[in-house]
């Protein structure tokens, strides 16, 4: 008789078994897809949320653009494929299969796209004008506005543009995803000839400006679209032919590489290759402009571009809102108030400008909480480590990093000053993988060792050491963090750090990068819990010891911050342990698949989104443990992906003073009623029921006023 028969099981057994089958259940979890499309909603509230400045909330339709853009490229592409490869499987959360999320996503994103453009007429045409500030149609314009921008098309955009024709010499072309086209429908021009339709594709260049300054006599400043004026002067393109009509139009297309990496014999040259084809990936997404495109001429595209009806968006308004960036950026001089207000980040509280950061770091292990203290003493970290005649080596994770980045110019310092420098460039991270591929040759050449990860992993830990000699004594540094080493987006994304001079973690570091870069089994570690697998393992064991202490104590609590939640053992684990009386609270900004208040199943659990000026991501993990408080910080988010298929860091916090400065940090979160939403048991997200209460608690802002020394209402 087997070992699984169910007379050989336990009472204990028995009731466990039947416990997981009911937590594994669909009903419980939030498909991940539209839990995403939620975040994206909550990025869209604040451009809608009046109480952010007007430029801002510019700016967060071009997030929420942005953002929808590399959904359907990745996410939305992968289900078609599944569907195309005749894939039905529900997935293993929410149950829904790949046809059926495809349904659900296509629903919900056609309503969140028309709340965007909504809310764009409303900020274009309501608010807009009242700066004096306008987006105007070509044919509004007065007749002198119209002689200015026929000039200046004739004298700059006419000799840019390129019409392509379509017929049996010339096929249709093969557009680059996300590029702004016009399809034209043409007649000959001649009453005795047959009046075919002929097609030709004219492409909106992206080496010019969106949008056109318009000449006004008063102190009014006005533009006009790039696309509005190719439209208005597109018979200039086709003399002799009458033409029928003129219709924006714009394809995205699947952009997730397909790399093989166990026949790759170079991993730099083989993603170099697929580079090249992501430009030309099956289509995704068509956004055409509503009311423009004749039912005829859409099936013509659809036709062209192999992709269904239900994948076509029909905006009342502007293709492509990212133009919003540079739009803000050129019209925000003399408009600062629109913004918001300025903010240098500061010094760290754990270091002084005057003192030096590798002596502090023999005293005591430095916090940085970013984008409150300033990323510059990071750079400095490295820079004065290039420089330094004791430090023999530095070894460095580098998963994003920015186009002028410090770092890297650090790093090939100190490979100039004959330091032994070790960088671990991830190749693989999705849409910087040009970039990441480009600092890789250049390190090259500058004399670091440079490699680029593990077979099938990709390499999403923060962490750098630096090895000093000194009075005939090794000393190691080790910086750990949450976030990227990239000074750009450490002026608005949340981050923690720690620098320590702790002899185990310099050893841990040193098998880590060992462990990295030669042939060997993953190595024991004194303090650094490492994916894959370890971690997950570290967070079910932690978990099982949190639901011990509160059948012991009566007071187990959970508290945790990170971007994204999808994986489904962890998620189980929570559900036992809310079942189990531990009190579980999560700040989540963007996936969540948990269902928090679930009668019987997580009413222990609450689930908080914090969406607002910066990007929310730092991972925290709190475990109460009866009153020890483990506190721990990691790279990973608790996604299977994270878990399984990346080389991540947890790493745990022991000094008391950086322990109280992340829970105060963390209590504070929770209690901000502005910038948090609540998902509730259906997975809808709201605000906080005291969003307009009498207190008004916005923990970013909060940070600020704290970083800068003033003063904050109690």
């Amino acid at each position: 008789m087997g070992t699984n028969d169910q007379s050989e099981q336990t009472p204990e057994e028995l009731q466990r078994a039947a416990l997981l089958e009911e937590i594994a259940k669909p009903q419980y979890y939030n498909n991940r897809e539209l839990s995403w499309l939620a975040f994206n909603e909550r990025v869209l509230e604040e451009a809608e949320d009046e109480e952010n400045p007007l430029l801002e909330r510019l700016k967060f339709l071009a997030i929420f653009s942005s953002n929808l853009d590399e959904f359907f490229m990745v996410r939305v592409a992968g289900l078609q494929d599944q569907v195309r490869a005749d894939f039905h499987k529900p997935e293993n959360k929410s149950g829904l299969t790949p046809k059926e999320q495809l349904a659900k996503i296509a629903e919900r994103t056609q309503a969140l796209v028309r709340r965007q453009t909504e809310v764009y007429r409303y900020l274009i045409d309501e608010c807009l004008p009242k700066e004096n500030v306008f987006i105007k149609d070509f044919k509004d314009l007065q007749v002198e506005q119209k002689r200015y921008i026929t000039e200046l098309f004739e004298e700059t955009i006419f000799p840019v543009l390129t019409p392509v024709a379509v017929d049996a010499y010339r096929p249709f072309p093969t557009l680059l995803g996300k590029t702004l086209n016009l399809l034209v429908m043409l007649e000959k021009n001649n009453n005795d000839a047959e009046h075919t339709t002929k097609v030709a594709i004219v492409q909106v260049p992206s080496v010019l400006d969106r949008f056109i300054k318009v000449p006004t006599k008063d102190n009014r400043t006005m533009f006009v679209l790039l696309e509005d004026v190719i439209t208005s002067h597109i018979d200039h393109l086709f003399y002799g032919y009458k033409v029928k009509s003129s219709q924006a139009f714009r394809l995205t297309r699947n952009a997730d590489l397909t790399i093989h990496e166990e026949g790759a014999q170079d991993l730099l040259s083989e993603i170099e290759k697929e580079l090249k084809k992501r430009k030309w990936g099956v289509g995704s997404r068509l956004e055409v402009r509503d009311g423009e495109m004749k039912d005829d001429v859409l099936d013509y595209l659809l036709d062209e571009f192999e992709i269904s009806e239900s994948d076509v968006f029909k905006i009342d308004g502007p293709l492509d809102l990212t133009f919003m960036f540079p739009f803000v950026k050129t019209i925000s001089v003399g408009l600062e108030h629109l913004q918001y207000e300025s903010f240098i980040p500061q010094p760290p509280q754990d270091l002084d400008s005057d003192e030096n950061i590798f002596e502090k770091a023999l005293v005591q292990d430095l916090f940085f909480h970013h984008p409150y203290e300033s990323f510059v003493p990071i750079v400095d970290f490295i820079m004065e480590a290039a420089n330094d005649p004791s430090v023999l080596a530095i070894k460095q994770t580098l998963y994003r990093v920015s186009g002028n980045s410090p770092i890297i110019q650090a790093l090939k310092q100190a490979a100039e000053n004959g330091k032994q420098v070790t960088v671990l460039v991830e190749l693989k991270a999705r849409f910087d993988e040009e970039n990441n591929v480009h600092w890789a040759k250049l390190l090259e050449q500058a004399g670091c060792l440079v490699i680029y990860g593990m077979n099938n992993l990709k390499t999403h830990s923060k962490i750098t050491l630096v090895v000093r000699r000194r009075h005939g004594k090794i000393e190691r540094f080790v910086h750990l963090g949450t976030g990227n080493y990239n000074d750009a987006t450490a002026k608005i994304y949340t981050d923690m750090a720690i620098i320590t001079s702790n002899k185990e973690f310099g050893i841990d570091a040193t098998n880590f990068f060992n462990y990295l870069s030669g042939y060997t089994e993953k190595p024991e570690f004194h303090h650094l819990v490492v994916a894959p697998f370890d971690i997950r393992d570290e967070f079910i064991q932690l978990i099982d010891e949190e639901i011990e202490c509160h059948k012991r104590h009566g007071n187990g609590f959970i508290r945790a911050k990170m971007n994204s939640l999808t994986d489904k053992d962890l998620m189980m684990k929570l559900y036992e342990a809310s079942i189990a009386g531990v009190k579980i609270e999560l700040i989540i900004r963007g996936i969540c698949c948990i269902r928090p208040g679930v009668q019987g199943i997580s009413e222990n659990i609450t689930v908080t989104s914090i969406v607002g000026r910066f990007l929310e991501h730092s991972r925290i993990f709190w475990f109460h443990h009866n009153g020890e408080n483990k506190v721990f910080l990691s790279s990973a988010d608790m996604m299977t992906r994270n878990m399984i298929k990346r080389v991540e860091i947890l790493f745990p916090v022991y000094s008391p003073e950086i322990k109280n400065r992340i829970i105060k940090i963390m209590q504070l979160q929770f209690e901000d009623n502005q910038k948090a939403r609540i998902q509730d048991s259906n997975g809808k997200y709201h605000y906080k029921e005291d969003h307009n209460g009498n207190k008004k608690i916005n923990s970013q802002e909060i940070f600020l006023q704290e970083a800068i020394g003033q003063p904050t209402e109690e």
